[in-house]
Formats: structure tokens, C-alpha cells, sequence
């Protein structure tokens, strides 16, 4: 196998500022791998760009993932993603189409009750080709009053070309390929998360989530 990461994955402190909102001139770049750290469990580990372990998702259970927490290196959790039912076919006479709306609520941290959501996020598929992906809805300041925006998802995830953009159609993150490193070669379950200046990583990696429930091999509905 391929090493992904060059360091051994061990978080830089405690209080990491990987889950926080990036700062400075150039983008954060996270590379991703489709693989959780723990024996039997589905999930993602992400690194940093100097290697360190930055994000990551265990979930024991690969048959419903109905409920996924992304935690930091050392294991707080940071949001808490569930899905909402299914909602009926809608058919819009307007646009001579019909949807079906895959539906998810992102909460800050991990609790058993969370009273309310800070973001809404569904996936649209329509019968008509569209590069829209999926929308994230902001329900309220969240992590400090720092993400009260709605987000809308562009291009193709199963590609790993895609983007997010904020309510003024500015990109804040990005899914790209990895890089060919020498000879080595990567497949699509290792890939490059880049954020924006200003952007928190935490959400940026809570939406890639969001998007493999949607579009991935595990979607519980119509995949693309």
C-alpha cells in the first residue's frame, strides 16, 4: 500500500486548530483517506499538510449509517450528522420535473438530544442534468457565529471534482484527486480537501461526509 501520510498519525496538541477557521493567504490542504483508523469500522482519517492526524470518523456499524460524528485527532466530537426521513416524490409542473430529497441535519458536538440543528443540508436528484449537487442550509450561528451561511455543492463527487460555494457564489472548499506522488498512484478513496481562507475545515469535512452518504457506494438511495 502506499503511504498517504508521512508522519505517524498523532495530533499536534490537544487544542489542534485543525477543526478552526482557516487563516492566512493560501488554502488549508487536507488529504483524505476513506478508511478509519480502527479494526471492523467504516470511516475517514485526515491529515493535515504536514502529515499530522487531523480529522476522523469510526463507525462500527456499515449496514446504516444514519448517524455519524466527525471528531477531532484526539477524539471530541465536532459535529454530529443524522438523517432525517426520507421525504415522497415532489412533481413540480412549473419545471416538468420530479425529486426525490435526501435530507440530513448537522449538530455541533455529540449529544443524545440535540435540540436544534445548525445546518440542514439535501441532496436534489432531478431528471434534468444539473452540476448542483447538493444544498446546505444554515440554521442558525454556529462555532462562534462563524458559519451563519447557506452553501450550495457543484460539480462531481464520485470524480472527486467538485466544489462548495457561500451565498455570495465564492469557493470555499474544494475536492480534488491526490496528487501522483513519484510512481504511486492513488485511487478514489484517497483525495485532497482544499479550504478557503476563512472557511472552517471541520465544516468542510462534515460536507464531504455528507456528500459520500449522498452520492457514495453506501448512499441509501439513488447514488451519482
Amino acid at each position: 500500500m502506499p503511504r498517504i501520510h508521512p508522519n505517524f498519525p498523532v495530533s499536534d496538541s490537544p487544542a489542534s486548530s485543525n477543526s478552526s477557521i482557516t487563516a492566512g493567504d493560501e488554502p488549508a490542504v487536507l488529504t483524505v483517506w476513506q478508511k478509519s483508523l480502527l479494526l471492523d469500522c467504516s470511516g475517514f482519517t485526515v491529515y493535515n499538510a504536514k502529515g499530522n492526524l487531523a480529522f476522523r470518523v469510526d463507525n462500527y456499524s456499515t449496514s446504516s449509517l444514519n448517524e455519524i460524528v466527525l471528531m477531532d485527532a484526539v477524539g471530541v466530537a465536532l459535529f454530529t450528522i443524522r438523517k432525517k426521513a426520507l421525504n415522497p416524490f415532489n412533481f413540480s409542473t412549473s419545471t416538468q420535473r420530479f425529486t426525490l430529497t435526501d435530507q440530513w441535519d448537522i449538530y455541533e458536538g455529540e449529544g443524545a438530544t440535540p435540540t436544534r440543528p445548525c445546518f440542514s443540508a439535501s441532496k436534489q436528484f432531478s431528471l434534468l442534468r444539473s452540476k448542483s449537487l447538493a444544498h446546505v442550509t444554515s440554521l442558525g450561528a454556529a462555532a462562534g457565529g462563524t458559519l451563519d451561511s447557506n452553501y450550495s455543492v457543484e460539480g462531481s463527487f464520485s470524480h472527486r471534482m467538485c466544489a462548495v460555494y457561500n451565498g455570495m457564489q465564492q469557493k470555499v472548499s474544494e475536492i480534488r484527486p491526490k496528487e501522483v506522488v513519484g510512481d504511486v498512484t492513488f485511487g478514489g478513496d484517497v483525495f485532497s480537501l482544499l479550504v478557503q481562507p476563512g472557511f472552517h475545515c471541520a465544516l468542510a469535512m462534515a460536507i464531504v461526509i455528507l456528500l459520500d452518504r449522498m452520492f457514495g457506494p453506501r448512499a441509501s438511495w439513488i447514488t451519482g
